[in-house]
């Protein structure tokens, strides 16, 4: 058979039509910009703090009227969502340590500048001596895997300590990069031995 001629012409345009629909329906790979668009303080809002709140609430006590109630999870799938939320806070540091990662947005403001540094601070303080900054990130990490423990043995007392060294882990960092003008958290912080 001579190339060029009869089926196998048709062959070959149907396998060039095919090959070039492959190719345009890939995306090129995201550049390193793109994937570090989110700041830290957008690792916070959507990941950090809505994860740390929901293990917050996970195990508490309640005192009322009618005396101390307590709360933790029952079911299986009660123990399944406060995994979910560990594993986030597992993973969150990973990201927002980062190489280029930036605090906040171009032009974004503290609400309370009073209290609060500005993110231009912030970032300073990062760049200065970023090891410090991954080892605070770290601990949240430690603190979010005995959370993952905890859950796997469904043991609410351990969860519970776990949930404290996740409040630690908060604290220590924001005391030293978002609030250290904050005299009475400091303070607090110093005399209960969460600041490093």
């Amino acid at each position: 058979m001579e190339i060029g001629k009869g089926p196998w012409l048709v062959v070959m345009a149907a396998v060039l039509v095919l090959a070039g629909a492959c190719t345009k329906a890939q995306a090129p790979p995201p550049s390193e910009d793109l994937l570090r668009t989110a700041t830290i303080k957008d690792i916070m809002d959507s990941m950090v703090d809505p994860s740390g709140d929901f293990l917050f609430e996970s195990v508490v006590q309640i005192a009322d009227e009618k005396g101390v109630t307590e709360k933790a999870p029952q079911t299986d799938e009660e123990w399944e969502a406060v995994r979910a939320h560990a594993l986030i806070l597992l993973e969150a540091p990973n990201l927002m340590t980062m190489e280029g990662r930036k605090v906040a947005a171009h032009g974004e403001k503290s609400k309370f500048p009073e209290v609060e540094l500005q993110p231009e601070q912030i970032q300073k303080l990062i760049d200065d001596d970023r090891q410090s900054f991954i080892r605070r990130a770290r601990r949240l990490q430690d603190a979010a895997a005995s959370a993952l423990t905890a859950v796997a043995a469904k043991d609410k007392d351990a969860l519970f300590r776990a949930i404290e060294g996740v409040d630690r882990a908060c604290e220590n960092c924001h005391l030293h990069y978002w609030y250290p003008n904050d005299k009475r958290a400091v303070q607090s912080a110093k005399e209960s031995g969460v600041l490093d």
